[in-house]
């Protein structure tokens, strides 16, 4: 589960992702084969909002905020010519998290979170049971280096592999502005972009995203977890609508599309085999609302 970043407005966004049709293929060290004629599209739906609960700000302008978000996201595989049960068809997850950001003293930060949410290989709620439900709590330690950059880092606790665990926790914010921009953050995935401000309305960005979603489920007696992870390279123009509304389309190529099924074990994360969608083409459409 990923870290939700608190931030000092409220906030909404909605997104729509295709990704054309491609191969299926299994990965082991350095080579790579086509699993038959296996192949597959799929589409991402995603939305989320953000709503600060309180926010107070010190003497030297740092905020203090609690705020809860609310996200969302529902995946539709489209595929096709599979003869074993190495992918599933639709992924919902949904969560919730209380956040809480504070400064420590001029450089430093503290940013916490709680948070659960359910994970399931199915839209049926009346199939919902226990194993779906994914709780964390994670702490991170943000060094200002620069009034543009922010790195930190942390640890999270959640119950991935069943069972209560430590992981690593990782922060990055580093932004410029100007007529021409570059930013990159390490927040809900990975996004770096560099982009041109035509005007105060229309803006175009070169980026890369690491983004995906996850369904837990049993499978033959046993727990497991299918992933759906994708890199994404593309062009995107965003088109700003007053002060408080943007539409970013996106287009481009996903790289590659992580789609397998694993054991619900630790031993998965030292696994050499994995299996994946080949690159396709790749377009998303978004809407974002600040209040």
């Amino acid at each position: 589960m990923s870290f939700a970043a608190a931030k000092s407005n409220a906030q909404a966004f909605f997104k729509t992702e295709y990704f054309g049709e491609s191969g299926y293929q299994m990965t082991q060290g350095d080579s790579s084969q086509r699993i038959g004629n296996s192949r597959g599209s799929a589409m991402v739906y995603q939305g989320g909002i953000n709503i600060p609960l309180s926010k107070k700000v010190n003497e030297r302008n740092q905020p203090t905020i609690w705020s809860v978000g609310i996200g969302g996201a529902y995946v539709n595989l489209n595929n096709k010519n599979f003869t074993q049960p190495l992918v599933i068809n639709e992924v919902l997850n949904v969560g919730v998290s209380l956040n809480y950001l504070r400064p420590l003293n001029e450089r430093w930060s503290l940013r916490t979170g709680i948070g659960g949410g359910i994970f399931m290989p199915t839209t049926d709620i009346s199939k919902l049971r226990f194993k779906n439900v994914l709780g964390s709590v994670s702490a991170i330690f943000i060094r200002h280096l620069r009034p543009n950059l922010d790195l930190g880092g942390g640890l999270a606790l959640n119950n991935s592999f069943g069972f209560p665990m430590l992981f690593p926790a990782f922060y990055l914010n580093w932004r410029t502005g100007g007529r021409y921009s570059v930013q990159a953050s390490l927040r809900d995935g990975l996004e770096v972009s560099a982009g041109y401000n035509f005007n105060k309305n229309i803006k175009l960005n070169l980026v890369m995203e690491v983004n995906g979603q996850m369904a837990l489920l049993e499978q033959g007696g046993k727990d497991k977890i299918f992933t759906h992870q994708y890199v994404v390279f593309g062009l995107r123009p965003e088109i700003r609508l007053g002060k408080r509304m943007i539409i970013p389309l996106t287009f481009g190529v996903n790289a590659t599309r992580t789609a397998q099924i694993t054991n619900r074990s630790l031993k998965t994360i030292f696994q050499d085999k994995g299996y994946s969608f080949r690159g396709s083409l790749y377009a998303a459409a978004g809407l974002q609302i600040g209040f």
